[in-house]
């Protein structure tokens, strides 16, 4: 008997969304599902795309943030080729779907992309309640809608109480990136 796929939500403001993530994602490859992974407005080169590229059955979409720059400071010309190449990114990894190459989709990020007005929320939405029966889906970010945990199996919510970060020590390359 085939097991459904679920719907997983790791959010909040604590380090460890995007980590979980690719640990299921390793999970997954390593039993030979096929993962797609989305990346939205993160436009760092991380170490796990070293690794990720190692990996025949794992496929990397990374919508890129318009000049670099972060959603507030971005003019809405900016914000609309952001928001381009975010939903570019989210329908090629679609089309994979679609083609029965994808048991476990990972929207990295998806949810702040969706609040920051460079993610279409009708897009996400329709995959959301719309899912293919046996695709699992992993959607991150920090503020989830309500949808999004009404529809979800897994609630995942990392809580920050303590972060380097606040005593003013940057993100360090191979730790948080």
């Amino acid at each position: 008997m085939s097991k459904k796929g679920l719907i997983h939500l790791y959010y909040g403001d604590g380090k460890g969304k995007t980590t979980a993530a690719l640990g299921l994602a390793l999970r997954a490859a390593g039993c030979g599902k096929n993962v797609v992974i989305v990346e939205f407005i993160k436009n760092r080169k991380c170490g796990e795309h070293n690794s990720i590229s190692q990996l025949s059955n794992v496929v990397l979409f990374r919508g890129k943030a318009a000049g670099g720059k972060f959603i507030y400071e971005m003019t809405d010309e900016e914000k609309q080729e952001t928001k381009a190449s975010q939903e570019e990114s989210l329908k090629n990894a679609l089309a994979l779907i679609e083609t029965g190459k994808c048991d476990l989709l990972i929207l990295d990020e998806a949810i702040d992309a969706h609040r920051l007005g460079v993610l279409d929320a009708g897009l996400l939405e329709e995959l959301i309640y719309n899912k293919p029966d046996m695709l699992e889906l992993v959607i991150t970010g920090h503020n989830p809608d309500e949808c999004l945990l009404k529809q979800a199996d897994y609630i995942t919510e990392m809580v920050k109480r303590k972060h380097p970060y606040d005593e003013g020590i940057s993100a360090r390359q191979g730790i948080e990136f």
